[in-house]
């Protein structure tokens, strides 16, 4: 009876295998498909931009000296012309004395010798030189008082104190900007675009903002212009953007751009992780069939469908990499 057993073990074993065979290989597998929908397609092109006010200067400075007064006016209202800071100016006001006592000196001196030189004590080119000492310290002293501005940090424009940087006691370096004043509204975005995308951005067109500190909502924004010349290195052009009044960005944050360069007013959609490498897998009579299609605008969510599928196909999401064609599926959700 060993041979029955034998057999009886072979064929259990037979049905295991086929009833394995048929588990992983003709067993439907579960996925989720989506319809075609019809709806508005926009391609776009995509930047990060900077908020900033259309009208701001920076304070900066052009000597190195020690700080010895700013304001404490960050948000305050000023005028053009207003004092927001003083660098130390001792050692300028030093050497302004020692100038002017040099053109005390100079100017007696001249006096004396126009004396001289009436009563022929000295020669004409003595009375020259005089002169030529007093017209040297008088404008080296110009220069000088001129130089005091220097230390004094002015407003270049009325407006409000959009920030303030430095500390008194610290040391500004030439260039280091101390104060940003300008107009908090209205408001422009500065974005950057790569130069293979420039030709398709024009003055007019509207763009959709994006910005972490509002999850969830888009602000509405025009190209207002586009910079002539762009950036050799980075290989960028420098776009402005209008953005409405009532918008709630403020100055200095970073937001995502999107400038709508063309739209589709009824273009057939899918969801982008349906395509896969120029073809979709859609469902016919329970099974897999690989499909090529043509596509159109590329979202980041949903892509346009131009040739391959109708508005009645179904198709898998994601495409099912992993799947053969023509396995037998079965749907999970039928959005």
């Amino acid at each position: 009876m060993a041979w029955v057993r034998g057999l009886f073990l072979t064929a259990a074993l037979s049905a295991l295998v086929g009833g394995g065979w048929w588990w992983l290989n003709a067993r439907p597998v579960e996925v989720v498909i989506a319809a075609p929908v019809r709806a508005e397609a926009a391609e776009v092109v995509y930047a990060t931009g900077i908020v900033e006010p259309r009208k701001w200067a920076k304070v900066t400075t052009v000597i190195r000296e020690r700080i010895v007064d700013l304001c404490r006016c960050e948000g305050d209202e000023i005028v053009a012309g207003q004092v927001l800071g003083r660098l130390d100016d001792g050692d300028q006001r030093a050497a302004l004395r020692e100038l002017e006592a040099r053109e005390l000196f100079a100017t007696s001196e001249l006096e004396r010798t126009v004396d001289l030189l009436k009563r022929n004590v000295v020669s004409q080119q003595a009375y020259e030189r005089a002169k030529t000492e007093v017209a040297q310290v008088q404008a080296t002293l110009a220069a000088a008082r001129a130089k005091l501005d220097d230390y004094v940090l002015r407003s270049p424009l009325e407006g409000t104190v959009l920030r303030s940087d430095g500390a008194v006691g610290e040391v500004a370096e030439p260039g280091q900007v101390l104060f940003w004043v300008g107009q908090p509204r209205p408001l422009e975005i500065v974005a950057d675009i790569n130069e293979e995308d420039i030709p398709r951005v024009l003055v007019g067109q509207r763009a959709l903002l994006g910005a972490d500190a509002f999850p969830g909502q888009r602000f509405q924004a025009g190209v207002q212009s586009i910079t002539p010349k762009g950036d050799p290195v980075a290989k960028t052009y420098r776009v402005r953007l209008k953005v409405p009044d009532d918008a709630p960005l403020r100055i200095g944050m970073t937001v995502e751009v999107n400038i709508v360069v063309r739209t589709v007013p009824d273009a057939l959609l899918i969801p982008r992780p349906a395509v896969d490498s120029g073809r979709v897998a859609v469902v016919e009579a329970g099974r897999l069939r690989f499909q090529p299609v043509r596509v159109g605008i590329r979202g980041a969510e949903r892509v346009e469908v131009l040739d391959g599928i109708g508005q009645d196909a179904r198709v898998v999401v994601p495409f099912p990499v992993k799947l053969p064609e023509g396995r037998a599926i079965v749907a999970a959700t039928s959005p």
